[in-house]
């Protein structure tokens, strides 16, 4: 197995990210046979992946940014993995990265944009897989104290960490998947819904699946307890606002292997139900291991934009609540007016694909 580390630094680079990952790869456990190859130029990667070598490999993506939150081979390297016709360039590939940067921003928007487009080229992202460093390392504060290390040895253990989980990922094989599908719309009207409807058409007979509406003010966003009540009401599969949260979707993802968003774009973000609904998950994250679930999306916008839609799935569910982000996983259409999904050309063979995506993923 190959471990390739994209390492690209900013010009000039401080040198901080090439010195924490070195001291990281000298002391990790890898699966045996691992061979790790290191990257330092994105045309090194291009012709790489031009020859195939990329697929069914592990990638850590390394991008140092500079002091405008900046770095130009990290932007070719996205046109690169953004290009339609590049095709499936990453088919069979775990990823993870390490964002460094110069100030308190930008670190996650670059992370973010890059496991979309990386996703979308066919790589797979377990839960959580971005060590992130800001420029004073503050972001680390809760790590450093936790492990009781300096913020660059936490920095150090939080890459190594990184490095063995992808590299030791395996994709969950279930024989009678449980698929739980969220949505919050109206069935007369929601082409979204009615995307997820000619999905799920495909899915009948293969897997068990539930549907939960939390649409006409059903589920409250969170409130912000304090973590010591969070906690408490976790360990219970509970949360101190019950409702339907409580009493049926949390039982539902505990049962769950794979969950469903059913996304309409509402001003280029998802809609305050689906919100309150991520936000809300957070009491049962705290004492339940999601690190084994998958998360898709249906994504339909009336404009423009689903991608920064996805963009927010991937931070708020993949990065935060650790699900595992399978390759190509969200189908993004447009359509405006209440049944015009149905008349996009190709549409009902792009939601069979995608059928097959969740059943099967592709590793």
């Amino acid at each position: 197995m190959k471990l390739y580390i994209i390492m690209l630094e900013a010009e000039p680079s401080r040198g901080r990210m090439k010195r924490v990952l070195e001291e990281a790869l000298s002391g990790s456990c890898f699966p045996e046979n691992t061979e790790i190859c290191i990257i330092k130029e994105t045309d090194e990667f291009f012709q790489l992946s031009i020859q195939g070598k990329l697929k069914n490999s592990c990638i850590i993506f390394a991008i140092e940014l500079n002091n405008s939150g900046m770095n130009i081979e990290a932007y070719r390297l996205l046109g690169y993995l953004q290009n339609p016709s590049g095709g499936k360039i990453l088919s069979g590939c775990i990823g993870g990265l390490v964002v460094d940067g110069a100030g308190s921003l930008y670190t996650k928007d670059m992370a973010v944009r890059t496991v979309f487009a990386a996703n979308t080229a066919g790589c797979t992202f377990p839960g959580k897989p971005l060590t992130e460093a800001t420029g004073d390392l503050s972001n680390l504060k809760v790590l450093s104290a936790v492990w009781q290390l300096e913020p660059e040895k936490a920095y150090v253990k939080s890459c190594r960490l990184l490095m063995e989980k992808v590299t030791c990922f395996t994709m969950p094989q279930e024989k009678n998947p449980e698929i739980l599908a969220i949505h919050a719309g109206n069935r007369k009207t929601s082409n979204s819904l009615s995307l997820w409807e000619m999905t799920a058409g495909n899915i009948a007979g293969k897997a068990a699946i539930e549907e939960i509406s939390i649409r006409n003010g059903e589920i409250w966003d969170c409130r912000g307890c304090k973590y010591e009540a969070c906690l408490h009401f976790g360990e219970n599969a509970g949360c101190f606002y019950g409702g339907v949260m409580v009493e049926k979707v949390y039982p539902a993802i505990l049962k769950s292997n794979i969950l469903v968003l059913i996304c309409p774009n509402y001003n280029d973000a998802v809609s305050a139900n689906i919100m309150a609904f991520i936000n809300r998950l957070t009491a049962l994250f705290r004492t339940h291991d999601f690190s084994r679930k998958r998360v898709y999306a249906i994504v339909v916008s009336g404009y423009s934009g689903g991608d920064i839609v996805a963009r927010q799935i991937i931070s708020a569910v993949n990065m935060n609540k650790n699900f595992i982000l399978p390759a190509g996983f969200v189908l993004t259409e447009t359509a405006n007016n209440p049944g015009d999904i149905f008349k996009i050309s190709g549409i009902e063979k792009r939601a069979e694909e995608f059928s097959k995506r969740i059943i099967s993923p592709e590793i």
